[in-house]
């Protein structure tokens, strides 16, 4: 015990007085403020952040005992005055209650990003999440026959037709596609692939790892940069069920390199009687090549394969989903897999892709926000650059300086690698902060809409090709508050 006259001894008298001298939790949601956040927020939450909060001073006030430092939240002028912990507690409300998932501005150049969640849905695609979402619908009631229905026949005949299958389904991304194709038709036996196309998608997903867990075997055969013809030929044995071949849409091999067409793999499956698998991941059903963009188009992918799959937010430009389509007795073997009810889609989902579909069968592709931005041109954007950099420049900051410069934007989304867009991007620096702090605080901007942009030679840089029109005006509000 430390002598009653110890400094030590004195910090532990004074630290127990303040912790008596915290208000309780009643008392806090007695007073007004309190009082009338709870009527709008609840008392339940109001009382379950009060208790955090008081915790949280608590171990503060012990903290400072244990001789972490000088944090003001332990001073006592402070920490016990219930005006500050009224403070304390409507923030914690405020933040609980703030939508964690929320909007924010790409100006990025990014088209696909998938850390910013990909492609932004059509207009028409929203106008049917709002009806599905707040209504009834015939998700699986068929109303002609009055009897229970399906509910992928909303979306698979304008997914066959589209891409040219006979049939179409659709699970929840194409991870599970993949998986549920292979569980389906190549459980405990053989799957030959090709070692230079087993790639690893995003956050570290593997398509080795996503076989392993179908049940199929994998045989690979080739090397990694260059596998033919008679390397499948040869690995062909009874149990071989499926060839697969694997789009490598997020990475690109050059140099002395080599693979079969599929045409090529599409004759030996016919020759050898096993159906030809192809993962296309991106998803792409239009041509692109007038944007300088090479991606392989699903209907020419599905001339040579008799099941495809690719994903739906991507080159497609929709909602998150897994494609399969092809021939219809595999197609309908696939959909009769248990497993299809755990990795199916939600009404949501449907509704948007169904929106979509019909927007590419009317020819409507400026509709599909992505495809829109695909196909700007540098010119188009740099008009919108020169005009953007115009408004920063009548703001009259005199710390900021603004250009306009050539540069590329990327589709990404793993997709489109090594291929870029020509585009306009606007530079931005500030004589009052640097690049990295001006794009914290864009990131935290006032208006409550986080923007999200490149820094390269201590230059902010924004690309216009992924920032909507309307959002122009709050993204140079925060751009000159950030400058500041």
């Amino acid at each position: 015990m430390n002598p009653p006259g110890d400094p030590a001894a004195r910090m532990e008298r004074d630290v127990a007085s303040r912790l008596r001298e915290i208000p309780s939790v009643d008392e806090l949601l007695g007073r007004p403020r309190l009082r009338a956040l709870c009527m709008t927020a609840g008392r339940g939450i109001v009382t379950q952040m009060t208790r955090k909060v008081l915790g949280k001073v608590r171990e503060e006030l012990l903290g400072g005992t244990a001789g972490r430092g000088s944090n003001h939240h332990a001073d006592p002028g402070r920490v016990g005055a219930a005006e500050m912990l009224e403070e304390r507690i409507a923030n914690a409300v405020q933040r609980f209650l703030e939508p964690s998932l929320r909007r924010v501005i790409n100006a990025t150049g990014v088209i696909l990003h998938t850390n910013l969640g990909r492609a932004p849905l059509p207009l028409a695609a929203i106008a049917r999440l709002e009806e599905t979402a707040t209504r009834y619908s015939n998700l699986e009631y068929d109303v002609a026959r009055g009897q229970r229905g399906k509910r992928d026949v909303h979306t698979s005949h304008l997914l066959a037709e589209l891409v040219g299958a006979e049939s179409a389904m659709v699970v929840n991304n194409n991870a599970a596609a993949v998986l549920l194709v292979l569980n389906t038709l190549a459980k405990g036996a053989e799957v030959i692939v090709s070692r230079g196309e087993l790639i690893e998608i995003g956050d570290g997903f593997r398509i080795p790892d996503i076989m392993a867990e179908s049940g199929a075997i994998l045989r690979e055969v080739g090397t990694t940069n260059r596998t033919r013809i008679r390397d499948y030929e040869k690995a062909i044995n009874e149990r071989t069920r499926l060839l697969l071949r694997v789009h490598p849409s997020n990475f690109k091999m050059s140099g002395f390199t080599q693979r079969p067409s599929l045409e090529e793999l599409a004759a030996l499956g016919v020759k050898a009687g096993v159906p030809v698998y192809e993962d296309l991941g991106s998803g792409c059903v239009v041509d692109l090549t007038p944007t300088g963009i090479a991606e392989p188009v699903a209907r020419a992918s599905e001339a040579g394969a008799a099941v495809i799959s690719f994903s739906g937010d991507k080159l497609l430009g929709g909602p998150q989903a897994g494609i399969i389509a092809g021939k219809k007795d595999f197609v309908e073997r696939i959909r009769r897999n248990p497993l299809f009810r755990a990795l199916r889609v939600d009404k949501l989902t449907i509704a948007a892709l169904e929106a979509l579909l019909k927007a590419y069968h009317r020819g409507a592709l400026d509709e599909v926000p992505t495809l829109r931005m695909i196909r700007l041109s540098a010119g188009e954007i740099g008009r919108r650059a020169e005009e953007f950099a115009g408004r920063l420049r009548a703001a009259k900051v005199d710390a900021l300086s603004v250009e306009v410069t050539g540069g590329f934007s990327v589709i990404g989304g793993g997709s489109t690698p090594d291929q870029q867009l020509p585009t306009k991007v606007v530079r931005i620096s500030s004589a009052r902060r640097s690049a990295a702090e001006m794009e914290e605080r864009l990131r935290h901007a006032e208006n409550g809409i986080p923007v999200i942009a490149r820094v390269e030679d201590d230059q902010v840089v924004v690309d216009l090709r992924t920032v909507f029109p309307d959002e122009e005006a709050a993204l140079a509000v925060s751009i000159i508050a950030a400058a500041h």
